[in-house]
């Protein structure tokens, strides 16, 4: 079952969905057990490989170190051009797209649906070859999370929810480190869960989920770091995000949908398209942000009851 064929995003999913994408690693996902070549094997070697394993790539590797992928499509074309007796080093891919074991499925997610391919290399810390990532792997494992969180609800089903008055003044605050993919959503998974456990209605608990992610991988991506600050009173939720730089240089630009700066490295991450801020923004009853040089603010305040933004308009 591809990722495209059912309907996981990091907008509309179930929030049950949305915890898991944003708690699972990679490293807990993917397949450990690997069929690789070195560069000397012959594409011929490859070939059975593959017909032997029933898999559609493999990785070429010198020691534990990834250098290059050989997949079907190059076997196919081996096979056409006559060169099927030639080593992997001739003719294997070198310009790869990896993942880490310890970034999110969410990221994974990202490449699924933004790029062509079928499966990922994973690299752990040290850059060693660890595991291969497929969209088959992650349906997999969601659908068996999914069981344990059902089971777990019912169990909990029968016990009372806390007051919405025993959340008012609870304040708690986030360290966001720059690149920090590791942790990258922890904050937002957190701030779901609060709202979750004090019998939050689900939309405005969905409005809560986006505008903090995307408030707190803006962080990640785009900042030197800072503290992301989740303050909880009866009637509303404020996500303050303050960085240390280097700042936003158009704020104007940097609401408008599709505008970016991000490097291509980013974009190569899946994000970068210009839609965070503005997707903040837009869950957001009021939004608003302040920056230089020194650093940003970002304020997003979401009423947890619909009569609550209801007044306050009045």
């Amino acid at each position: 079952m591809a990722i495209s064929e059912i309907p996981i995003n990091t907008y509309s999913s179930p929030t049950v969905i949305l915890e898991l994408i944003y708690r699972l690693k990679i490293k807990e996902v993917m397949c450990t057990v690997l069929k690789t070549a070195e560069k000397e094997t012959t594409l011929r070697e490859i070939q059975k490989i593959m017909r032997d394993e029933c898999i559609t790539g493999v990785p070429i590797v010198q020691g534990k170190r990834l250098i290059g992928l050989v997949s079907m499509d190059d076997i196919i074309t081996a096979l056409d051009k006559g060169f099927i007796e030639e080593t992997a080093e001739k003719h294997m891919s070198r310009h790869l797209m990896v993942l880490e074991e310890d970034m999110p499925v969410s990221f994974a997610i990202r490449y699924f649906d933004r790029f062509p391919f079928h499966r990922y290399p994973v690299l752990n810390k040290q850059k060693e070859l660890v595991g291969m990532i497929t969209s088959r792997d992650i349906s997999r494992s969601l659908l068996i999370e999914i069981n344990h969180e059902v089971e777990m609800l019912e169990k909990q089903s029968s016990m009372p929810l806390s007051t919405i008055d025993s959340m008012d003044g609870e304040i708690y605050t986030y360290t966001i480190m720059k690149n920090d993919f590791e942790n990258a959503g922890y904050a937002s998974t957190q701030i779901k869960k609060k709202l979750k456990s004090f019998g939050i209605a689900p939309h405005i608990i969905r409005r809560a989920a986006i505008a903090s992610y995307e408030i707190e991988m803006n962080m990640v991506l785009h900042s030197n770091g800072g503290e992301l600050i989740a303050e909880y009173s009866k009637d509303k939720l404020v996500i303050t995000a303050k960085d240390t730089g280097p700042g936003i240089e158009d704020i104007a630009k940097a609401l408008t949908p599709g505008w970016s700066t991000a490097n291509e490295w980013i974009r190569s991450l899946g994000f970068g398209a210009g839609m965070g801020l503005p997707n903040a923004k837009n869950c957001s009853d009021v939004f608003n942000i302040e920056s230089s040089p020194a650093g940003t603010q970002v304020v997003s305040t979401i009423y947890l009851h619909p009569e609550t933004k209801e007044e306050a308009q009045q």
